[in-house]
């Protein structure tokens, strides 16, 4: 399988007559984006926002973030099942607008998977979309059913985003490419001695399916991972939008779509497939809530990764708490079955760091890669500009937010700094592989 990425570098964003990108600078019309994001007769209100990385700028509550992808030279969607019909991803040429991204938010109503964004200051250590110029899709919806509920499916305003990303991307079709990546895997047997002889590794993602209602999880080709077994998916399917965000994940620990898209540990193994791994692939897992799912789950990976021949295995998790379960148990299945496991995940230590950091915990999970505290508490000052609802992220549940705390008050200060825990910064734990955290012993 052959997958091309035409890559082309956004140096700015701007608004203008035609939406076109040209030596750097990606304009867009605005008025006719709005349009196209409004033919969803659940998006009531809508508008788009430039947010670049510097600016003295606060984004809350962040439902999404997508790289604007468009396939080149077929009719097939970027983001299939989802933006269009269901068509293999991973194949072909796909272009991307490279250093921004698309963010759905909120211009009312958060919720308990939202997140925020500093885009200066001390806020913007905590996640790397304060290094994107953020197109930024301010809306709301119709969708009153959720209004009040903590958890939202948020589809409207989530799909709107995939939607925009896709739009804005296809003005690149007559355009020339700043560079183009190749992935290129084939069969996972016959590539040769001087590639069998290294070890091989294969990476087992977990993303969110823990919800059995339909809407929350995250999805492969539009299809709930909720329905899911643990099954081997090509690298290329996960870089070219088989794989859409979900909207439960408490927010530091999500994956967003670009996360997804531009997942560094594939592209990592790609570039080191062939000279020290031999890199099988992705066995694509899932996350349970019965004890009895966790068990089934972790056998289907083991016996997958013992048929095709892994040495090793690259393990991640999107979550913690109950999840834990699920990745420690895979952890221990993959070990007893003969295959050396490092593991990624964060951590939920409390606010001073002294609880235990996974749900449940065994010897052999001894090589994990911490990539945060969700509970750290970070104070930040008032922010000149926000886009969204600031007061979100204390009134509607926002997974590290809150309304009133006896001792530390309303996550909203009146004068407009907030306190929080690290779980409300928007993918700020970076799982996937571009947390910069180091680990200190006190």
């Amino acid at each position: 399988m052959k997958l091309e990425i035409g890559n082309y570098f956004v140096k700015a964003v701007e608004f203008g007559d035609a939406t076109k990108f040209s030596k750097g600078t990606l304009t867009i019309n605005k008025e006719e984006a709005i349009a196209f994001v409004k033919e969803d007769e659940h998006i009531t209100e809508c508008d788009i926002v430039i947010a670049n990385p510097g600016d003295e700028t606060r984004i809350v509550p962040v439902k999404e973030a997508i790289e604007p992808r468009a396939k080149v030279g077929t009719e097939a969607a970027a983001f299939p099942g989802v933006t269009g019909e269901l068509s293999q991803a991973g194949v072909g040429r796909t272009n991307a607008l490279k250093g921004c991204s698309v963010l759905a938010v909120g211009k009312h109503m958060g919720s308990f998977g939202d997140g925020i964004i500093d885009m200066s200051g001390e806020g913007a250590k905590y996640t790397l979309f304060s290094q994107t110029i953020n197109i930024c899709l301010v809306a709301d919806n119709d969708e009153d059913f959720e209004r009040h509920e903590q958890q939202k499916k948020n589809h409207a305003i989530r799909w709107g985003a995939h939607k925009l990303a896709e739009y804005l991307a296809k003005c690149l079709e007559n355009e020339t490419a700043d560079e183009v990546e190749v992935f290129e895997l084939g069969a996972m047997t016959k590539r040769g001695s001087e590639v069998e002889k290294l070890p091989s590794v294969v990476y087992v993602m977990q993303p969110q399916s823990q919800m059995e209602e339909m809407g929350y999880n995250d999805l492969i080709y539009g299809w709930d991972l909720n329905h899911f077994v643990p099954t081997l998916v090509h690298p290329n399917e996960v870089l070219d939008g088989a794989f859409i965000s979900g909207s439960f994940m408490p927010c530091s620990s999500k994956w967003s779509t670009y996360d997804f898209q531009n997942n560094p540990t594939i592209k990592r193994l790609y570039s080191e497939h062939g000279k020290t791994v031999n890199f099988l692939g992705v066995i694509m897992s899932n996350l349970n809530v019965s004890l009895e799912q966790k068990q089934r789950s972790a056998i289907f990976v083991a016996n997958l990764a013992t048929m095709i021949g892994a040495d090793g295995a690259i393990l991640a998790e999107e979550g913690y708490g109950n999840p834990d379960a699920d990745f420690i148990a895979c952890y221990v299945a993959l070990e007893d079955a003969g295959v050396k496991v490092v593991g990624m995940t964060n951590e939920c230590t409390g606010r001073d760091g002294q609880s235990q950091p996974l749900v449940t915990l065994d010897e052999k999970a001894n090589a994990i890669v911490s990539c945060g505290n969700v509970s750290q508490l970070i104070e930040l000052p008032a922010m000149k500009t926000v886009i969204g609802e600031l007061q979100a992220l204390s009134r509607d549940g926002l997974s590290g937010g809150w309304e009133g705390d006896e001792k530390l008050g309303p996550s909203v200060r009146e004068d407009g700094s907030i306190i929080l825990e690290n779980n409300s910064m928007f993918c700020g734990d970076q799982v996937c592989g571009w947390s910069p955290k180091t680990m200190k012993e006190f």
